[in-house]
């Protein structure tokens, strides 16, 4: 009797338990620590690391730097708000971590011991600091820093003081993402270095040049990097600047010579993207990402590797047909680097070998596997035994967290920074799918179900349209287009990987060039097709939802969907082609996706096919959501979006955001952003 009571009880409490399990909400998401910046000390004995957390009530976030013991110490906080660090790095002696901040006004270099005590601001420069890096000798420090050098109206006309606003315009390029031109440019300098301190005059590696190093906005310390023995610094710039910056993709890797004072261009042959530069230990190879073809953004990201003694180089991914991302050195003879590879990003390797042409690196290797994206990794292995890489990874399911690697591929956990929150979290299973298209193909499709799924019941469904277009549905976790938070509002997430997206080889991926409204939009409805032939999918219960080119595919959609969906959520999407060509700025990325402008005869058949050319038949409730700061895909475009809709009778809601661009970044704007998208859902689909 005693044992039934006990088993009872036992059974009553773990469905107490159970029932203990949170729904994912809005306010859920920002109380998550959001963690990035694995760093290996030298000596690979203390990993270092940030965190960045958000407050709800202040609508601030703050990063925060933690330190472990390797290699498997608990996490020691370094930082505090007050310090708000970023770009934590280790001094290459290992005896300091180092960071920037902006508590001094502006941003500087700051440096603390390896416990997080005795924080002393290193740099004093005049505007602040953007990025930096230590020459491994310790004897310089290379920064970026923004340089006026054009003077706004006030200034050309001192008469004229309340002029300052006003522009005076001879180019393109005079706004950029979400920034008007602030008459400055970002350059690089290298200063001397002694005693945790900045010494004497910087030189201006790039004086009087009207361009900018890091390329701005999104570039920093990954894009410059020193020799070991600190005698050369390359860099990455586009040395162009106004209209022909804005139809260029022609960045290149520059390299400074430290004695001569000369600057050589390493990869002016090439007419494409050049960046992110990295010299090999012994500083007799350079490494560096490469696009091939002109204007294109999307194009194949290829890993090249010169040697300086032949003057040649390779192409690590010669035979490899897919984009790589951050790549390190191990050694002098392999490369570490990061693919987007069929719906997920994992860490793959190349090793170097000898050819009757020399050295030469051959076939590409994956080394982690699974359904996770690794964003960026540190490794460690100075004497070819003692192998281990750090990467921050993620899911669907899995915000950010830091894992260790070995030289065979075995992952284990290192931080639980969200552990408390994630295991009371109730998860949706999260299902891979392919799906044949309308042309043979296969299309890769996640399929995101409520938790406590129940297949014989019927579920809302909504079709996710992913943006870039160029840009792949992978294993993100994103904090807006959450598929969990979606999932636990009750809702079925279709998302597929239509054409355009990469990780399926680059025939995949230029397949959306000069087709916007053609085969991706086919994909989507074969996608949203097959699955609704599934019976727990209520069919008079489907949206379609997306972002930026997701946008231009639910304005699309809108207008071709047969009857298919009964609402719509477009945020920052492209509408009337004609007009956005007309006021975007990155004029390259609209001419290659549209095989030229919209006055071209014939007129290329972006622009034909328009979304707005089927506002006709529009005929379901459209919830259009835009931002004022959003250049890429200026405010004008859902301000035409909603008129139209309006116009025609169709029940519409605008929601417009003054303070963000082409993202929704504020946490408060945020969480509203998702109140009214899922009120908007709820409305109509439940």
């Amino acid at each position: 009797m005693r044992k039934s009571i006990a088993c009872v009880f036992v059974l009553l409490t773990l469905v107490g338990m159970a029932q203990t399990k949170e729904k994912l909400t809005p306010e859920l998401l920002f109380k998550l620590g959001r963690v990035n910046n694995p760093q290996l000390s030298p000596d690979g004995k203390t990993l270092i690391y940030e965190v960045k957390r958000y407050d709800l009530t202040t609508n601030k976030g703050t990063n925060f730097v933690y330190s472990i013991t390797m290699p498997n110490g608990k996490p020691a906080l370094l930082t505090d708000k007050k310090n708000n660090a970023f770009d934590v790095q280790w001094r290459p002696d290992g005896k300091k971590i180092s960071y920037l901040s902006a508590e001094s006004g502006s941003t500087q270099i700051w440096e603390m011991d390896v416990n997080g005590a005795n924080k002393m601001q290193v740099s004093s420069v005049e505007g602040g600091v953007n990025a930096y890096k230590y020459s491994p000798a310790l004897t310089h420090i290379a920064y970026a820093a923004d340089v006026k050098m054009e003077q706004n109206p006030a200034e050309i006309y001192p008469d004229l003081p309340f002029t300052k606003n006003a522009r005076i315009i001879d180019g393109l390029f005079y706004r950029h993402w979400d920034s008007w031109h602030d008459y400055a440019y970002s350059h690089m300098f290298v200063a001397a270095y002694a005693n945790g301190k900045l010494s004497g005059e910087a030189t201006d590696v790039m004086k009087d040049e009207k361009v900018d190093a890091p390329l701005q906005p999104f570039g920093g310390s990954e894009q410059f990097n020193w020799s070991t023995d600190g005698k050369r610094l390359a860099y990455t710039s586009r040395k162009l600047n106004g209209t022909a910056e804005a139809v260029s993709t022609d960045a290149n890797v520059y390299i400074y010579d430290m004695n001569t004072k000369l600057t050589l261009n390493l990869t002016e042959n090439n007419a494409g993207y050049d960046v992110a530069p990295a010299f090999s230990p012994d500083g007799k190879r350079i490494a560096w990402h490469s696009m091939k073809r002109p204007g294109n953004e999307a194009d194949k990201n290829r890993l090249m590797v010169y040697y300086f003694d032949t003057k040649t180089a390779s192409e690590v991914t010669k035979d490899f047909d897919y984009s790589i991302e951050n790549f390190q050195w191990n050694g002098n003879a392999q490369l570490y680097f990061v693919v987007e590879y069929l719906g997920t990003k994992n860490i793959f390797y190349s090793d170097e070998k000898a050819g009757k042409a020399g050295l030469f690196f051959a076939e590409v290797k994956q080394l982690t596997k699974g359904d996770h994206d690794y964003q960026t990794f540190s490794l460690f292995n100075p004497d070819k035994k003692t192998f281990v890489i750090v990467g921050a990874k993620q899911s669907m399911s899995l915000p950010t967290e830091l894992f260790t690697i070995t030289n065979k591929g075995v992952e284990t956990q290192l931080t639980f920074t969200n552990k408390e929150l994630t295991d009371n979290i109730e998860w949706g299973r999260v299902e891979k799918r392919m799906i044949p298209s309308t042309d043979g193909k296969q299309i890769l499709t996640w399929v995101i179900y409520p938790p406590n799924f129940n297949p014989t019941k019927q579920y809302p469904t909504l079709l996710y349209c992913q943006g870039g277009p160029q840009s792949m549905v992978s294993q993100f976790f994103s904090y807006r287009w959450n598929f969990q938070l979606m999932a636990n509002n009750g809702y079925i997430i279709v998302a597929p990987n239509r054409r355009g997206t990469p990780g399926f080889g680059q025939e995949w991926t230029d397949k959306i060039i000069g087709d916007y409204g053609g085969q991706a939009m086919k994909d989507y409805l074969s996608a949203i097709d097959e699955v609704s032939k599934e019976t727990f999918v209520a069919k008079d219960k489907r949206a379609a939802v997306g972002a930026s080119f997701g946008g231009y595919s639910v304005y699309w959609l809108a207008g071709n969907h047969q009857g298919r969906f009964k609402t719509f959520i477009a945020h920052c999407g492209m509408f009337n082609m004609e007009s956005w060509y007309g006021s975007t700025e990155e004029m390259f990325f609209a001419n290659n996706d549209n095989q030229g402008p919209y006055w071209q005869q014939p007129q290329p058949h972006n622009f034909s096919g328009s979304p707005h050319k089927f506002i006709q038949n529009w005929d379901k409730p459209i919830l259009v959501i835009h931002n004022e700061k959003d250049f890429r895909v200026p405010l004008s475009q859902g301000m035409e979006a909603f008129t139209a809709a309006q116009i025609k009778g169709i029940k519409s809601r605008f929601l417009y955001f003054p303070d963000e661009n082409h993202w929704v970044t504020k946490p408060q704007n945020s969480v509203l952003w998702q109140r009214v998208y899922f009120e908007w859902l709820d409305t109509y689909l439940k």
